[in-house]
């Protein structure tokens, strides 16, 4: 079979999807300064393809430039043509960072972390899906039965984001039917948002080899389980050293780390249209299902905002110190990882930079996305942090879609969207 082998440049978008182009490998030399070609409206293609609304119009010319810190190259040696794709940043023709670009947003966050405090944050993101290729059995959540039964995907999906360059850290069956989980090993903020991206391709490029996808929609189905992506985080000043936890400070949160979870609570509400930013996120974020209905921080509860994570066999405070961080449940897979950990980090430095207190109560989360949309609009920190343009193209780009499909019923809703996703 004449074959030659091709190279992808792509942007994890604001639909949370991957989108870019290939070319014949043997460009990459040149591609690596100039990219791929792009335009302004591209950024505005929902989840489902059509672009129902555009502030752009047809106008405008931008690149993807390949980033070599997040270049993929996995060969599954099955006779298909390997994963060769690199994640990179969606620049202006002149090679300066695009304001719409979803990793220039993240770094925007990083830099408002350092200015506030002069501390940098790292992350570790636990996705959550469906694997199509493995019988539902009632009663078997967790258990060595259903790990066993989903075969050889779980060793392929590891090996897989290992030959990617990522730490891969545990895989697991889940509680809902045919879920698992797959964890990659924590890292600073934008190595750590292109880690849950590869991981999540890998994912559905693991199961596509089988013939089988892997389902990353927050409801797959209506009555079922909901998929939930979890942010896991710590603060570390200038050296590396942790600096989240205090002995003796209220749930044994440092200083600086409760002023950023007052941050984070303070905009949680509408912070959830970029963490959680599709109708069906919605349906997830509801009572009994394991996932956040309040902005709200506890200790050690899988139902909070916010959770304080347990330390595990620590034989002194130095090894407390390095195990302690906080988990972040209000976000999915719909969302780029690149803006729900932009918009935690800005949400925490405005909490450090104000000297935010912890709230004594605890605000009700949006029952919808067009409720979030509108108190995102409302935010003025938001809209700062986002800049006017692409603060203007978010809210558009998300309304058209909540109005897409704002007719379907619930069973047809979830289809939709786990056909996407």
């Amino acid at each position: 079979m004449l074959r030659e082998d091709l190279t992808f440049v792509g942007t994890c978008d604001i639909a949370g999807l991957v989108r870019g182009k290939g070319f014949p490998s043997t460009e990459l030399p040149a591609r690596r300064k100039s990219g791929i070609g792009w335009t302004h409206s591209n950024l505005m293609q929902t989840c489902f393809g059509p672009i129902l609304d555009t502030p752009f119009g047809t106008a405008g010319d931008l690149m993807i430039v390949p980033d070599p810190s997040a270049e993929v190259h996995v060969d599954f040696r099955d006779g298909s043509a390997p994963e060769h794709f690199f994640l990179g940043d969606v620049r202006n023709t002149d090679g300066s960072p695009w304001e719409c670009c979803v990793r220039a947003f993240l770094r925007r966050a990083i830099e408002a972390l350092n200015e506030a405090a002069g501390l940098e944050l790292l992350a570790a993101i636990e996705q959550e899906f469906i694997f199509t290729g493995v019988e539902d059995v009632p009663g078997h959540a967790y258990s060595l039965s259903a790990f066993r039964r989903q075969g050889v995907f779980g060793e392929m999906l590891m090996a897989a984001i290992r030959a990617a360059g990522v730490h891969p850290d545990s895989f697991l069956a889940e509680y809902g039917p045919r879920q698992f989980e797959m964890t990659v090993a924590p890292n600073a903020a934008l190595p750590a948002a292109d880690a849950a991206v590869i991981a999540r391709e890998m994912a559905r490029g693991a199961a596509f080899r089988l013939e089988n996808r892997a389902i990353f929609s927050p409801m797959p189905v209506a009555d079922g389980s909901g998929n939930g992506v979890h942010i896991h985080f710590s603060l570390h000043d200038a050296s590396g050293a942790p600096v989240t936890r205090d002995p003796n400070g209220p749930m044994e949160l440092s200083a600086v780390a409760a002023h950023f979870a007052a941050g984070v609570l303070r905009h949680l509400p509408a912070l959830c249209a970029v963490t959680a930013p599709s109708p069906v996120s919605y349906m997830r974020l509801t009572p009994n299902r394991w996932a956040p209905t309040v902005a709200d921080l506890k200790l050690q509860d899988r139902g909070a905002a916010l959770r304080i994570c347990p330390v595990f066999d620590a034989v002194d405070e130095e090894q407390r110190d390095a195990q302690f961080n906080l988990e972040f449940r209000v976000c999915d897979a719909t969302a780029s990882p690149y803006m729900a950990l932009g918009a935690l980090i800005f949400a925490g430095a405005d909490g450090i930079r104000k000297r935010l207190a912890l709230p004594p109560s605890e605000a009700t989360l949006p029952i919808s996305l067009t409720a979030a949309l509108d108190l995102m609009d409302a935010s003025a920190a938001m809209k700062s942090w986002f800049g006017p343009v692409f603060f203007e193209a978010y809210l558009r780009h998300k309304r058209s879609e909540a109005a897409y499909v704002a007719d379907l019923p619930a069973e047809e809703l979830c289809a939709r969207y786990a056909d996407v996703y």
